[in-house]
């Protein structure tokens, strides 16, 4: 066995089979406190761990986060431990333990837990919490399937999928994380429900009811289901329909909904309903039986995909190909758990059977496999973020430097996952990348300005914002004018700047002091020198234009130089 080279950031306290769970912290400030604490205590690398059961010591680092660390051994040697969840969240099944006795015992009730494990998978992945009058399993993580319609009601970690028929048949399902407070873990349930964002609650907020555990959301939930619609009134005489119609055009709309859902279960059970309804007028019935027979042809298709699913998973299995089984399970698991035939409960279970059976080394290939697809699609996701943030540019400037940056970083690392319009829109900022980025001119040039002129870019007209000309956004305005619109505006004024500094007349006579009276005598040398006509300033008073004198007070200048007189 060799060495792992993970540092370890949790511990038991007290001894061995400990199951008093520890958190070690990441900063040297507060390992000193922590060590302070518990100087009259001993650290453990638990069995409950799956840890070799040696004792374990503190390393403080100043430059690197601080872990625990085993014992040399006796002849000198690193010690050797099979230990293999090492990171944040390798207790968390102690801490879910811990706090659902604390909770069940403020209810009154006493609990038994039990750990259980599938073959070769780590000590901890799913927790069985028992009392009197219920009992909870608690998914930390993907490694078992979790089963509905048991006495045993499931609790989901963060990880762990549920299909959308599920939450639609079963209105909510619970989920479960925790968060790190100090040197311990802090247990939050959520519930989950169909078209609703997960609610989280501390487990002091939740109570034990007939259904069994239950939050805040759960019981909002169950009353909005329970509720009667509410009436809707409206001004003037209302026009009563009949009550078959009524329910013909209801059940066409949830028919609607549970298509646009892609819902099997839900387009099914619609779908019964609408054909045993004998009673509604010709005209809404000619509609119920068109949405019927959509519904139905997109039925017979979703059928064809689940019967491939499931021959695939069962080929999978017979050619003994782990990872290809691992994907196909957790999608039949996730999107193909209910009304299962007896030929697919069988598929389903031989694959589970198989996964069980596989070694360490093959288990491990396995989950570096899955890390890899994992971060394959977390960096899909994050090009499709990105792009939708850069659809509003055409043009790369400096401020979307990092933006761009970590596309290219993203779709490296998404290969093959990118859809041709992903990749191809990743094309095209890497060519602008390449070409440079554009030094942005809107912030010298004010739109009273610009738009008094015509884009060669976006050929907007005078007095129109200039719009996209690349990308998947052509056409929408764009939140800055084009470079090619401000550019001859700058050129200009920087050659009308030149000009003015060059007004200067040659003169034998040597140039005076500055001093706080206006100049009386002598030729004006600079069109500063004389009242300008356009704007009114006077003497040495710069022109209210922002590109320099007015060319009336240039002239000006001019033509008393060139008579050598002064301005009266």
């Amino acid at each position: 066995m060799q060495a792992d080279k993970r540092r370890i950031q949790t511990a038991v306290l007290g001894s061995a089979d400990s199951e008093e769970p520890l958190l070690l912290p990441m900063e040297a400030i507060e390992l000193d406190v922590f060590r302070h604490h518990y100087e009259n205590d001993t650290f453990w690398c638990g069995t409950l761990l799956g840890g070799c059961g040696g004792r374990l010591t503190t390393k403080l680092y100043t430059d690197r986060a601080c872990h625990f660390a085993h014992h040399p051994d006796p002849d000198g040697l690193p010690h050797v431990c099979g230990r293999r969840a090492r990171g944040v969240n390798s207790a968390d099944h102690l801490y879910v333990r811990s706090a659902a006795k604390s909770w069940l015992a403020a209810h009154g009730e006493q609990a038994s837990f039990e750990y259980t494990r599938s073959a070769g998978e780590p000590l901890g992945s799913v927790v069985d919490i028992r009392w009197q009058h219920g009992a909870l399993r608690v998914h930390l993580d993907q490694a078992v399937a979790p089963v509905w319609d048991n006495a045993i009601e499931p609790v989901l970690g963060m990880g762990v999928p549920v299909d959308r028929d599920t939450l639609i048949r079963r209105w909510y399902v619970h989920r479960i994380r925790l968060d790190s407070e100090g040197t311990a873990r802090r247990v939050r349930i959520g519930t989950e429900a169909f078209a609703r964002a997960t609610e989280w609650f501390g487990l002091e907020e939740c109570e034990l009811t007939e259904r069994g555990l239950s939050t805040p959301a759960v019981e909002k939930i169950v009353q909005a289901r329970n509720a009667p619609p509410p009436s809707r009134w409206s001004p003037g005489k209302a026009t009563k329909v009949p009550e078959p119609e009524k329910r013909a055009q209801g059940l066409l709309r949830r028919l609607l909904y549970a298509r646009r859902i892609e819902s099997v279960l839900l387009t099914t059970q619609m779908c019964q309903e609408i054909e045993d309804l004998d009673d509604a007028h010709e005209e809404i019935q000619e509609q119920l039986e068109t949405a019927v027979r959509n519904a139905r042809i997109w039925l017979a298709e979703q059928d064809q995909v689940r019967r491939r699913l499931f021959a695939r998973l069962e080929k999978a299995v017979a050619q003994q190909r782990p990872g290809q089984v691992r994907r196909l399970l957790l999608r039949a698991n996730a999107t193909a758990a209910h009304g299962r035939t007896g030929a697919e409960d069988d598929v389903v279970e031989s694959a589970t059977d198989y996964f069980a059976s596989l070694d360490d080394l093959t288990l491990q290939a396995v989950k570096a496999e899955a890390a890899t697809e994992k971060e394959a699609q977390e960096a899909a996701a994050n090009v499709r973020r990105l792009l939708r943030r850069l659809h509003r540019y055409d043009a790369y400037t400096p401020d979307l430097r990092s933006q761009v940056e970590g596309l290219i970083r993203a779709a490296a690392a998404a290969g093959d996952r990118l859809k041709p319009g992903q990749a191809r829109d990743v094309e095209v900022w890497k060519r602008r990348k390449a070409d440079g980025p554009q030094n942005p001119l809107h912030r010298q040039v004010a739109r009273r300005y610009w738009l008094r002129r015509n884009c060669p870019r976006c050929h907007a007209d005078q007095g129109k914002n200039c719009v996209l000309v690349e990308g998947a956004d052509v056409g929408k305005v764009r939140d800055s004018p084009h470079n090619e619109r401000l550019q001859p505006i700058v050129d200009e004024r920087i050659a009308k700047q030149k000009k003015a500094q060059q007004v200067v007349v040659p003169s034998d006579e040597p140039m005076q002091p500055a001093t706080d009276e206006p100049k009386a005598l002598g030729r004006p040398r600079l069109a500063y020198e004389v009242n300008c006509p356009t704007c009114g300033r006077g003497y040495n008073s710069p022109c209210e234009s922002p590109s320099g004198p007015h060319r009336s007070r240039v002239e000006l200048a001019k033509e008393y130089t060139r008579l050598g007189k002064v301005q009266p």
